[in-house]
């Protein structure tokens, strides 16, 4: 499965993408943990934590909305992290 990171979370996450091999069966939650589990670099000043960003952000799996941490994901599904963003 791929992470993409957008506006504050590519912050927070130090990256702009990154792989992860979860096994058969592994969940958008499953995901989130194992995003969590990296080791990384204090985010830029004024930048939250990735774990709060992450805790208020929309994703995307597969370019459609998906609101239920539950599904289930499958080898070379795509999620996009996007975080609140400000403005209109």
């Amino acid at each position: 499965m791929n992470v993409r990171y957008f506006a504050a979370a590519r912050a927070a996450a130090g990256v702009e993408e990154e792989g992860f091999n979860l096994a058969p069966g592994a969940t958008v939650a499953d995901l989130l943990q194992a995003v969590l589990a990296v080791e990384r670099a204090e985010p830029p000043v004024g930048t939250p934590p990735l774990e709060r960003l992450l805790g208020r952000s929309s994703f995307l799996l597969n370019e459609v909305a998906v609101r239920d941490r539950s599904t289930v994901l499958n080898p070379g599904d795509v999620v996009d992290v996007l975080p609140p963003f400000a403005g209109g």
